[in-house]
Formats: C-alpha cells, structure tokens, sequence
C-alpha cells in the first residue's frame, strides 16, 4: 500500500544514531521487515514480490524499527458508488 512505511534507527558507534526511512512510494507496494543470521532486512516490495529497494542493517546496531502503516484501514473514507449505479437504482 502507499504509505506504509518503516524508520530504523541505527548505533554510529560515536555516542549518535542515524536514522533510515524506508517507504512504499507507489500504489500496490508494500514493506516487509525480516531478520535472520544477525542481519535486519527492510525491503519495499511489488505486488509480485519483487523487491524494488533493501536496506540491510546488522541487528546488533539496530536500536529501533518503526513501523507506520498505511491509514487505509479505519481512517479512510468509504468508498462511493459512481454516480451511474445510483440513477439506475432510482428507476427500480
């Protein structure tokens, strides 16, 4: 979905952290989060699952994923019948 996305925040290892922002930046894609042999992988994906960008980072820096899912769900606003529908129904 457009919108979804994930922030991670990253150890400089010099007393900083960096961020990294990772985003969904079309319709029909989306962002996965994945973690294994010690390496954290973020990656935004096409609806085939394809990945379009990854951002892998080592886990034992990693101080923070933040997730921010896409607002489709409770917040949108519901979705219209077009216009010819509703003058077909009147003439029931």
């Amino acid at each position: 979905m457009i919108g979804d996305m994930v922030e991670v925040v990253i150890d400089t290892g010099t007393g900083g952290t960096r961020t990294f922002e990772i985003s969904a930046t079309r319709a029909g894609r989306r962002v996965e989060v994945s973690n294994a042999r010690g390496i954290v992988e973020v990656a935004e994906l096409t609806r085939t699952g394809h990945s379009v960008r990854v951002g892998r980072f080592m886990a034992a820096r990693v101080i923070a994923i933040v997730e921010h899912p896409t607002a489709a769900g409770a917040d949108a606003p519901p979705r219209r019948r077009s216009t010819r529908v509703e003058q077909d129904e009147t003439l029931l």
